[in-house]
């Protein structure tokens, strides 16, 4: 940003000591470009952490432990289903059966 001496008119007097000072803070590019690259360095390694470049990250743990347990869930459904299947046609058996077997 460059000081235009027509920014400030000659009637416009500023306190003794002052001086005039930039409204914007000055960076350089190096500061800036080296600032930003620090920042990507570390959202890269967090993206590395959570997915996983070379090894397994948290979040293909977490979608296996998922799938597995959504296989056992499934698993365990189809055996609730079975058991009460049994249990139903027990009940029935002993209903429609209570007159043979003396059940009153």
């Amino acid at each position: 940003m460059t000081h235009r001496d027509d920014e400030f008119p000659d009637k416009w007097e500023q306190p003794a000591g002052t001086g005039r000072q930039s409204l914007v803070m000055r960076v350089s590019d190096s500061d800036f470009q080296r600032e930003v690259l620090e920042k990507l360095g570390r959202l890269e390694t967090k993206m590395e952490s959570l997915v996983g470049s070379f090894q397994p990250g948290r979040m293909k743990l977490a979608e296996d432990r998922i799938n597995l347990l959504e296989r056992s869930d499934i698993r365990r459904g189809v055996y609730d289903r079975i058991v009460n299947a049994a249990i139903t046609v027990a009940i029935s058996a002993a209903i429609a059966m209570h007159d043979r077997w003396g059940i009153k």
